[in-house]
């Protein structure tokens, strides 16, 4: 793989650095259940992230399906069809129904102006997705729940340290959720962690994620195991020390191609807001092959075969994988906006290691494979 462009590449710290923490824990012989460096993870990405509670976890999608369990939620759940599979499998595992609703064209987030229309007297939730880190529109989401009384939980798996106006974008809704797999603009190889808003939730959180002991003796609910061990702790809080630089190299890519594409017929590129502060997670590109020449996989497989390995994210739609196509919100009819972009995005690679010579040739591949 080493001759290929990845569409995304780990952040790794230097190793010579990492073997201290490695050390460290031989020594304690402490490997999982609350150790120290998951104390101190939990501290430094609470101080980071601006937000006052934060449990880790061993990954996302356990956060995921931890939180509605804390939530309680049941019923059914309004949600994207355009996102990762984990964000629908997490209402699935808690024999929860997801409801699958339209999203917007501009942003790729759910849209706020179809989620009323889809609630049902068995809506309990509405799940929303902070796609490629473009902030959802919170103010019109929260206004729909508190009106039907519904619970808010985002998953901002892509959205790790995005602000809005300001704010954390993980302080909105009940709960966020975060991943830190190995692909994500911070990492701790797997992982992920819950968000919320207040100490007795925490606790709850905490419970959960460790089979339901709340002490030795008593377990307060049917839990489960997602505890974060200590060398994902350690590899994380090593790489706190590495993210904003790793982030300001992702910005650096991210307009560069802004630059070299911004005049490509047929490509249509990222929008960015001015109030937005961004983690550059993600590089998506519409094509439309009227104006193109090309159809999105046309592209997509000659940037395969010249060692450019971008994906398609996201392609399939989750409301078209079989588990879920029965669904009467799977329907086509229901989610155009969503079928045209799932059909025509392409992400292409961008990660902290990519050199201008490599974004150069990403954008070369692209503009001269256009018919004219």
């Amino acid at each position: 793989m080493s001759d290929k462009i990845t569409v995304t590449s780990p952040l790794l710290p230097p190793l010579e650095e990492f073997i201290p923490y490695l050390e460290k824990i031989w020594e304690k012989k402490w490997l999982t259940n609350n150790g120290t460096y998951h104390q101190e993870l939990e501290k430094k990405l609470a101080e980071y992230l601006d937000t006052e509670y934060i449990s880790v976890f061993s990954n996302g999608t356990l956060a995921l399906i931890t939180a509605l369990q804390a939530l309680r939620i049941s019923g059914e759940v309004i949600t994207t069809p355009y996102s990762f599979v984990a964000t629908t499998h997490s209402l699935w595992w808690n024999g929860i129904k997801p409801v699958f609703v339209d999203i917007d064209p501009v942003t790729f987030n759910l849209d706020p102006e179809k989620i009323e229309a889809a609630i049902t007297p068995k809506t309990t939730a509405i799940m929303p997705v902070h796609v490629y880190g473009n902030p959802c529109d919170n103010k019109k989401i929260m206004d729909i729940a508190e009106k039907y009384n519904l619970k808010v939980i985002y998953d901002a798996a892509h959205a790790f340290g995005v602000k809005s106006d300001g704010e954390s974008v993980l302080n909105w809704g009940d709960l966020s959720i975060l991943s830190f797999h190995a692909t994500k603009t911070y990492s701790t190889i797997e992982g992920g962690a819950i968000i919320c808003k207040d100490r007795k939730m925490k606790q709850h959180i905490d419970d959960l994620k460790n089979f339901g002991f709340r002490d030795e003796v008593t377990v307060i609910a049917p839990g489960i195991n997602a505890k974060m061990n200590e060398v994902q702790a350690a590899f994380g809080l090593l790489s706190l020390n590495y993210v904003d630089q790793a982030i300001s190299q992702r910005k650096v890519a991210f307009e560069e191609y802004l630059t070299l594409l911004g005049d490509v017929d047929g490509i249509k590129l990222p929008i960015l807001s001015d109030n937005v502060v961004y983690n550059y997670s993600y590089y998506p590109i519409i094509v439309n092959s009227t104006l193109y020449g090309r159809s999105r996989d046309e592209l997509y497989n000659h940037l395969k075969d010249n060692d450019v390995l971008g994906r398609r994210y996201f392609y399939p739609l989750i409301s078209d994988f079989s588990t879920y196509r029965g669904l009467p919100s799977s329907d086509p009819s229901n989610l155009p906006n969503a079928r045209q972009i799932s059909d025509n995005v392409i992400c292409l690679p961008l990660h902290a290691s990519l050199s201008s010579n490599d974004i150069a040739k990403v954008a070369n591949l692209i503009i001269n494979y256009r018919k004219k």
